[in-house]
């Protein structure tokens, strides 16, 4: 294995383990399991175990009260200019970066570079909760709106992290999560978005002549997610081997690693039909954040959704780029 597939991997696995990674409640406090965390980050976005919108709620609009509500886990925790970690204390571009980490949004680091990620909004009437508010010029402070005229933020020594009413204009509002417009970009190569990747469930349309087509078609209906994807992507990841094990430690058919595997409720990897059903759950999951986009939910599965969000688009890793490529080939050529 080369350098350049080491980093690769490397980041695949910190954008999956972030995606599931808990958020602590409260200084020193942190919620049990992934599974725990998974259903909190539902409650928050509006959407249901499977990752489907919930009733009355859609991914779109929910994404960014996930995010207040993730930011909201740091109430009190102290400003400490230069924090980034909450059991010490934040700063204001400490919070937000923590915050979008939190649901495997890989942010900058620092405010005037946070400030510059995403699209920009035009005006504070324009803003939706989970957009980020930059002050200054050059930028010096940060925050996330909240909704009504409020954002939270770590403000300064001798503060802590708290929802406060909007004391100045902002100079930059920019929305980091994609919203339902991704869904009529184009997919790789420019050609049209194709439904390849989603399915109603009870949908007919089932793989057959592959191993474990089965599993694939039964989690396919269960998750609304094509069951001749679900075989591409276990063909490139394991070869069907549910024995396979990567030098990262991806495990399984369906190369799920420990940390995703239990925050997707999969107990034991090597069980093929718990390793297709984890890894329709989570394509549904990345389907639904991504607007429907299957090369862009394809590149979340291999890099994590963070990177997808980080280079608004297929991040630009070798193998990440070559994965997205042969999947897609494999289910038009279906």
């Amino acid at each position: 294995m080369s350098l350049s597939d080491v980093t690769a991997r490397i980041a695949q696995i910190q954008g999956q383990l972030a995606a599931f990674a808990p958020a602590p409640t409260a200084p020193g406090t942190a919620i049990g399991s992934g599974t725990a965390f998974a259903a909190q980050l539902a409650d928050a976005s509006g959407t249901a175990a499977t990752g489907l919108p919930a009733a009355g709620g859609s991914a779109g609009s929910g994404s960014g009260d996930a995010v207040v509500a993730a930011a909201k886990r740091y109430l009190g925790v102290p400003y400490v200019w230069g924090g980034t970690d909450p059991q010490k204390g934040l700063d204001c571009s400490g919070l937000v970066q923590r915050a979008y980490a939190d649901l495997g949004v890989d942010l900058p680091r620092v405010s005037r570079d946070q400030a510059k990620v995403g699209t920009p909004v035009a005006s504070l009437a324009d803003a939706r909760p989970g957009d980020l508010l930059a002050f200054g010029s050059p930028v010096h402070h940060i925050g996330i709106y909240v909704g009504d005229g409020k954002m939270i933020e770590a403000p300064r020594p001798g503060l802590a992290v708290r929802v406060t009413d909007l004391y100045d204009t902002p100079s930059a509002i920019r929305r980091v999560l994609p919203d339902a417009a991704a869904a009529a970009r184009p997919l790789v190569g420019g050609s049209s978005v194709q439904p390849v990747g989603v399915a109603t469930p009870g949908a007919t349309g089932g793989v057959t002549g592959v191993p474990y087509a089965d599993l694939f078609n039964r989690a396919g209906a269960a998750h609304g997610v094509s069951p001749a994807l679900l075989a591409a992507m276990a063909r490139q990841e394991s070869g069907f081997d549910p024995r396979a094990v990567s030098p990262a430690g991806a495990r399984g058919l369906m190369q799920l690693m420990p940390a995703t595997a239990s925050g997707l409720g999969v107990s034991d990897s090597f069980d093929p039909a718990q390793s297709v059903d984890g890894a329709a759950r989570l394509m549904r999951r990345l389907l639904d954040r991504f607007g429907g986009r299957v090369d862009l939910a394809l590149a979340g599965y291999n890099a994590g959704p963070g990177a997808v969000l980080r280079y608004d688009g297929i991040p630009p890793y070798p193998e990440t780029r070559n994965y997205v490529r042969s999947i897609m080939a494999m289910v038009r050529a279906a």
